[in-house]
C-alpha cells in the first residue's frame, strides 16, 4: 500500500477508507479482504473491521491522517484510490467523498483511477454534489479541516491549482465488471457519471462479457454506437490467491478483440493462479468460442481443471508469477490517451 504497489496498471495506492462488504460473486475471494484480516488484531490498521469468518463486516473507517499523502507526493503518479475499500460505499457520506475528490481536484499532477461495484451510489453522489449546477461546488467547498493550503512548486508538495475543469480531467471513473449480468448492470450506470475518462476492470474475469447489442441510450433516444466504444479503457485480469477460480482463456480473448475492434485500449493485467495448458502438451486441439462453461477438478492435487459444455480449456494453476502477463504470447499494456470529454 502507498506508494509502492504491485498492481500492474498503477503507481501508488491511497486509502483514506478502510472496510467493505460484499455485493457480488466477484467479492467471493478479495484480496483486500485477505490483506486487512493479516492486519485486524488488537492495535493493527483493520482492527475491528473484519468479522470472525475472515469476511469485511460492513464497517467502514475514515482514514484523516492520510488525506494529505497525494499533496506530499511531488512526482506525479497514477494513484489508485482506495484499493482496500470502495469509495462509494453507502456508508461513506457524502461529506467525506466530496472531500477526497476536493484533494484529487487540485493535485493535477496525479492521474487518480477510480473503482467502484457501487455505481448508482457514485451518481446519487454527484447529483448531491452537483445539486443542479453545472459545477460541482460542494466539492470545491469540502476542503478537509485543518489540512494545510500551500500551492506546489520548488520541489514540494500541495496543490497545482484551485479551478480545475469539470469533469476532472485527472480523475478515471471507473467500475468492477466480471461477468455478462455485472457489466450489463453496472457500465449503463457509469456512463452516465461526469467523467473524462471512464474504463472497466473485468477482475476477476468469471465469465465471457460481450458488447454486442449493448447500445448507449440518452433520453430513450438510441444512439447507433456500441456500448464499448463509450468506455476509455478495459483491464482484464484473472483471480489470484488461494481460492482463485480459472479464467477461461476465450473469455479475454473475447474483450481484446472487441476492444481491438472499437478502438479501445486493452490491457490484460494479469492470467491469475491459473494458466491454459499449451494443446501440444495435452493433445488436445484449440477451440475457439466458449462463453458459458462449467469446471470440473480433473486432477488428485486440484492441480488441473477441465472445462466442460460445448467447448473445453484445459487450465493448470502454477501460481500468478508463474502464469505471467502474455495473452497468447503477446503483452496488452495501453493505457486511454488525451481523455474526450
Amino acid at each position: 500500500m502507498g506508494d509502492k504497489t504491485g498492481i500492474e496498471w498503477t503507481d501508488a495506492t491511497w486509502n483514506p477508507i478502510r472496510g467493505c462488504s460484499r455485493v457480488s460473486e466477484g467479492c467471493r475471494n478479495c484480496y483486500a479482504e485477505g490483506v486487512a484480516k493479516s492486519f485486524s488484531g488488537q492495535g493493527m490498521p483493520y482492527e475491528g473491521l473484519i468479522a470472525k469468518g475472515g469476511q469485511w463486516n460492513g464497517k467502514v473507517r475514515v482514514v484523516d491522517s492520510v488525506f494529505d499523502q497525494p499533496l506530499r507526493w511531488v512526482k506525479p503518479r497514477r494513484i489508485f484510490v482506495n484499493s482496500m475499500s470502495d469509495l462509494f460505499h453507502e456508508d461513506v457520506s457524502f461529506d467525506v467523498i466530496a472531500m477526497i475528490f476536493s484533494i484529487m481536484s487540485v493535485t493535477t499532477r496525479h492521474t487518480y483511477q477510480i473503482l467502484t461495484k457501487r455505481p448508482e451510489r457514485m451518481l446519487a453522489f454527484f447529483e448531491w454534489a452537483c445539486d443542479g449546477l453545472d459545477y460541482p461546488f460542494k466539492i470545491a467547498d469540502a476542503w478537509p479541516p485543518g489540512l494545510a493550503w500551500k500551492p506546489a512548486g520548488h520541489g514540494r508538495g500541495g496543490y497545482d491549482n484551485c479551478g480545475p475543469n469539470w469533469p476532472f480531467e485527472n480523475v478515471w471513473l471507473g467500475v468492477s465488471v466480471e461477468d455478462q449480468a455485472t457489466a450489463d448492470a453496472r457500465i449503463p450506470l457509469l456512463l452516465e457519471a461526469p467523467a473524462a475518462v471512464r474504463w472497466i476492470s473485468a477482475e476477476p474475469l468469471l465469465g465471457a462479457i460481450s458488447f454486442e447489442g449493448m447500445w448507449v441510450e440518452f433520453e430513450n433516444i438510441a444512439i447507433h454506437q456500441n456500448m464499448l466504444e463509450a468506455l476509455d479503457w478495459v483491464v482484464v485480469g484473472g483471480e489470484s490467491g488461494p481460492r482463485a477460480r480459472p479464467m477461461h482463456p476465450d473469455w479475454p480473448r473475447t474483450l481484446r478483440d472487441q476492444c481491438e475492434a472499437a478502438g479501445v485500449p486493452f490491457l490484460f493485467k494479469q492470467w491469475g493462479e491459473w494458466a491454459p495448458r499449451g494443446p501440444a502438451v495435452m493433445g488436445y486441439p484449440s477451440v475457439e468460442g466458449v462463453l458459458r462453461i462449467r469446471l470440473t477438478d480433473l486432477g488428485e492435487n486440484g492441480s488441473d481443471l477441465g472445462a466442460e459444455g460445448d467447448n473445453h480449456a484445459w487450465m493448470q494453476r502454477i501460481g500468478k508469477k508463474a502464469a505471467g502477463r502474455l495473452l497468447d504470447g503477446v503483452l496488452h499494456d495501453a493505457y486511454p490517451g488525451v481523455a474526450n470529454v
